[in-house]
């Protein structure tokens, strides 16, 4: 299983790769077959929306065939099969079509590993175990930032994303020869994703769930291009590694957040704190506008940094889930967080494509970045009403 495991790993740090990558394109793409950010924008939301749209037959899945066939297949036919589909591409629409495959290869692999965590290993452990795959996992979201645009400057982006393609194809594999599903629980248990959505328990946790990720995984996953490229002049170069810099954040705030829970003896305070704070960030990225470059950069890393909570608010919901129902549970409240950020990208694709066009540059930027702080406040104080819990 620890083979399986890294195996699953390795398909996270692809998953991470793909979400964070356009932003390093924004500058080639926009050159070679005419991508507009608006364009990426709603490339970026189908590779989150088809993402989310799988989770709940992702979720059955798991419970029904297990972890090692459903990863393993999704992630040769959608994540490998997306990659190339992204290589031939002659416009836009492609690069939306190959986003919306490539997100149904990556939709598994996170919740894959989530569930053999909540099915062999102690609840306690959960969140702890959660952030660590995902901390480790997000090494794709750094190669997504300046190793990629050094690849694209000296390879090309379409022999790149071949390369890419290539390495699903062996992941997938690797998933399929090396994971062990977990034996299925004891008895004759029923029940769907209805009875969770029946349970009000979840109910006060699925609104921050819905826009906990959106902020840091839009504005690293795309914005952070545009907008350095806009408003500051950055190059490819300059603005993969602004999104090292960010990336590396967000990884250092996965880290942090996963044993703050048991070392606070509450998951709820954690989780609030948090994203209270990321909203003061969001905020503050909006203060900072017209400052040097390197300023709006470290507010960036700071967003990152704070938008790490995705695996402690799964944890939260994941333990008033029933055993037979683990699988459908998770990736249920990935569901609302993936499909979050989905939707809330074409949402600020839209709101570029209105302001775009005034005297000011940085304008559509920070009305997006307005957009998502308001939106995570309003998921704050719905979380007021959730009920805590350490089990």
């Amino acid at each position: 299983m620890q083979a399986g495991l890294i195996m699953l790993c390795l398909a996270y740090v692809l998953s991470q790769f793909f979400r964070a990558f356009l932003g390093v394109l924004t500058t080639v793409l926009g050159q070679d077959i005419g991508a507009t950010p608006a364009d990426l924008a709603d490339a970026s939301g189908m590779w989150f929306l088809s993402f989310a749209a799988m989770q709940l037959p992702v979720g059955w899945a798991l419970d029904k065939i297990g972890p090692r066939r459903t990863a393993s297949w999704l992630l040769f036919l959608g994540g490998a099969g997306g990659a190339a589909v992204f290589a031939l591409a002659s416009n836009p629409f492609h690069v939306s079509m190959a986003m919306f495959f490539i997100g149904i290869g990556c939709s598994p692999v996170l919740m894959a590993s989530y569930y053999i965590f909540a099915r062999q290993y102690p609840v306690a452990r959960f969140a702890t175990l959660a952030a660590l795959m995902l901390g480790m996992g997000s090494v794709g979201n750094l190669v997504a930032s300046y190793p990629t645009a050094f690849a694209v400057e000296h390879l090309g982006w379409r022999a790149t994303l071949w390369g890419l393609a290539l390495a699903s194809w062996l992941v997938a594999a690797g998933i399929f020869l090396t994971v062990q599903d977990p034996a299925a629980p004891e008895g004759d248990h029923k029940g769907s994703v209805l009875d969770l959505l029946k349970m009000p328990v979840l109910w006060a946790i699925f609104p921050l769930m819905f826009v906990c990720y959106a902020p840091s995984g839009a504005l690293r996953g795309l914005w952070i291009g545009p907008y350095l490229s806009d408003v500051y002049g950055l190059d490819t170069g300059e603005i993969g590694l602004a999104a090292l810099v960010m990336g590396i954040a967000m990884v250092a705030g996965t880290f942090v957040y996963g044993p703050l829970d048991r070392m606070f003896g509450s998951r709820k305070w954690v989780i609030f704190g948090g994203n209270a704070l990321a909203v003061l960030a969001l905020g503050a990225l909006i203060a900072v506008d017209g400052a040097a470059v390197w300023i709006p950069v470290v507010v960036l890393a700071l967003v990152g940094f704070l938008g790490g909570s995705f695996p402690v608010i799964i944890a939260h919901g994941r333990a008033f889930v029933p055993p037979h129902l683990v699988g459908r549970g998770v990736t249920l409240l990935n569901f609302f967080g993936i499909g979050g950020v989905g939707i809330m990208q074409f949402v600020s694709g839209r709101i570029h494509a209105d302001l775009s066009m005034g005297a000011d540059p940085a304008a559509p930027y920070l009305a997006i970045f307005g957009f998502f702080a308001l939106a995570l406040l309003l998921g704050c104080v719905i979380y007021l009403f959730s009920r805590d819990s350490m089990e």
